[in-house]
């Protein structure tokens, strides 16, 4: 979905990135840049694409609502954070007559984002900005859609950068806000028969890491958008859960994201939790890729604001 995941810098556990971005690169982590691992880069692809095919419904309702309040003439679409292309992908698809400029810190995002275009046919409709959200998206000033997925909770400063949304936005053009409570949850209560509620307590604990590197994570975007000069237009929160039969892939996406969480823990909490948690993860009968009891629950929020028609 997204951050994603997606989604602008290296997702936190919480959010696919960005990272996702919904996700997309949705879940993109808070000042840590972008310097990992090729196997740091390949895990963030398989979250943010896991993310992107379970949440795949939901993407899709939400651009059609995007695209009833653009009311058509929309040819120009800025996808800020744009990961591994969720949203990109999407909203080309949404827009058929639109061209998209993607915009992301990594340069190996973009790559592959610019590469899966070409391989889809696509090439001629998607450029490239290698720029950090919060920075301002220097150049452009004619975006009829500017498309935030799980990204901006990740700027150091919030009015920064959804003042340079502004103004890469034409007047009367739209600013799509979306946002998670976090990655999704997956574990029923008894998951870990001696720990019930271990993935709350985890969840928990990963507030306090977020609250310190992801202070804007759970902000009022509204609140933001209105500050920036933009007129919120439409604001939707949808709590989202799936229940078996689940598909197939979501027993690889909770290992993935949990995976993630008990990384990010690591000394942060009880010490018997996070031995469960990894019993959880270790190849035996309870790792969840062998669970038939996870449910996917996830909050996703949207906000769509609009450049004023009468402002400069």
């Amino acid at each position: 979905m997204t951050r994603s995941a997606s989604h602008d810098r290296t997702p936190e556990p919480h959010s696919p990135a960005h990272h996702h971005g919904h996700g997309d690169h949705h879940g993109h982590g808070g000042g840590h840049g972008h310097a990992h691992t090729g196997q740091d880069d390949a895990l963030l692809v398989a979250v943010l694409d896991l993310d992107a095919e379970i949440f795949a419904p939901y993407l899709t309702a939400v651009t059609s609502r995007i695209a009833e309040l653009a009311g058509g003439g929309v040819s120009h679409v800025v996808d800020l954070g744009a990961g591994t292309g969720t949203g990109t992908f999407a909203l080309l698809e949404r827009f058929p007559g639109a061209r998209v400029t993607a915009v992301d810190s990594s340069p190996e995002m973009l790559a592959l984002l610019v590469e899966r275009a070409r391989a889809k046919g696509l090439g001629d409709r998607v450029q490239t900005l290698e720029t950090d959200a919060g920075t301002g998206l220097a150049g452009i000033t004619d975006a009829d859609l500017v498309w935030a997925s799980a990204s901006l909770h990740h700027v150091d400063d919030p009015a920064a950068a959804l003042a340079g949304v502004r103004a890469a936005l034409r007047p009367g053009g739209l600013a799509a806000v979306a946002e998670m409570d976090g990655m999704p949850y997956f574990l029923p209560e008894a998951a870990v028969a001696d720990r019930p509620g271990l993935e709350a307590r985890c969840r928990e604990a990963l507030g306090a890491v977020d609250a310190e590197q992801v202070p804007h994570l759970g902000a009022d975007w509204g609140t933001l958008l209105a500050a920036a000069g933009l007129a919120v237009e439409h604001e939707h929160t949808e709590p989202l859960e799936l229940r078996p039969p689940l598909p197939a892939q979501v027993g690889d996406y909770a290992h993935l994201v949990l995976g993630r969480i008990r990384g990010a823990l690591e000394g942060r909490a009880d010490p018997a939790d996070l031995d469960a948690l990894s019993a959880l993860l270790d190849g035996g009968p309870g790792d969840v890729r062998h669970r038939e009891d996870l449910v996917v629950r996830s909050t996703r929020e949207l906000w769509v604001a609009r450049r004023p028609a009468d402002t400069a």
